[in-house]
């Protein structure tokens, strides 16, 4: 086979090749797009500026932060869970923004945290000078453990909502850091062995709340999750337990 003969066939392989791969990311792109979860009535609402709260679009997430008033420190980042559209977790960001704080909520390639542990940076580089905490849902509290975990420096605590520290954001040596872990009693998707197993992996100064009737789905506003018990509390009253839990956290944390 001459060497133009051999050029064409090597050519050819590699457009079909461009071509399956083309294909192949669309499909995981489409599938993912329909696997998401996306935010209620509710939190479409809540991502709208009013008098209160101002919302901005940022170029890793979205910012909320209190209208006429100073931010309290500290700021506060948020990770969504996994599959979840950002905007699901709003009135959490909104009701944490009317307290006083400003708020961080990030997006994530294909809506997992896997593929943006570090977007915490871009926030952190707005206000290099103030006080930072981390949280996250679900599987976006693990990589906001693991985050914390290379960064203890960057951050004053960190707060998991139906998530927790894996081996790779293990914060037991982070002595100076404060913790809140927050679960619901129905909720149907936690891994509650590896929950209970990676206890060990928290700080000394860690913070647990039980929310009674509380699931997994309700930590955000995206409906029912696959796998999920059926809450015994309304979205509305888990919300409010949540918001109580972290201000009294953060009351002890700034004093």
């Amino acid at each position: 086979m001459n060497t133009a003969k051999r050029m064409s066939r090597w050519k050819k392989i590699l457009i079909w090749i461009s071509v399956v791969v083309v294909v192949l990311a669309a499909g995981v792109y489409v599938y993912v797009a329909s696997a998401t979860y996306s935010p209620s009535a509710q939190a479409e609402a809540a991502m709208q500026s009013d008098s209160k709260v101002s919302v901005t679009e940022v170029k890793q997430g979205y910012r909320f932060e209190p209208q006429g008033v100073e931010a309290v420190e500290p700021n506060i980042i948020f990770y969504p869970g996994g599959l979840v559209d950002p905007a699901s977790y709003s009135p959490l960001a909104r009701a944490m923004a009317e307290q006083g704080h400003r708020v961080y909520i990030a997006k994530m390639p294909l809506n997992l945290a896997i593929f943006g542990k570090n977007k915490a940076d871009t926030f952190i580089a707005e206000h290099p000078d103030e006080a930072f905490v981390i949280g996250g849902h679900s599987l976006g509290g693990a990589f906001a453990s693991r985050y914390a975990a290379e960064h203890p420096d960057k951050l004053e605590g960190i707060f998991y909502l139906a998530a927790y520290a894996d081996d790779g954001g293990s914060l037991a040596a982070a002595t100076g850091l404060s913790a809140l872990q927050i679960t619901g009693t129905d909720d149907g998707v936690l891994n509650w062995e590896e929950w209970e197993k990676t206890q060990t992996n928290l700080p000394v100064d860690t913070t647990f709340v039980s929310i009674d009737g509380g699931n997994h789905g309700q930590f955000g506003s995206y409906g029912m999750q696959k796998g999920d018990h059926t809450p015994e509390i309304t979205g509305d009253e888990q919300l409010q337990s949540v918001v109580q839990a972290l201000d009294d956290w953060l009351d002890v944390l700034n004093k």
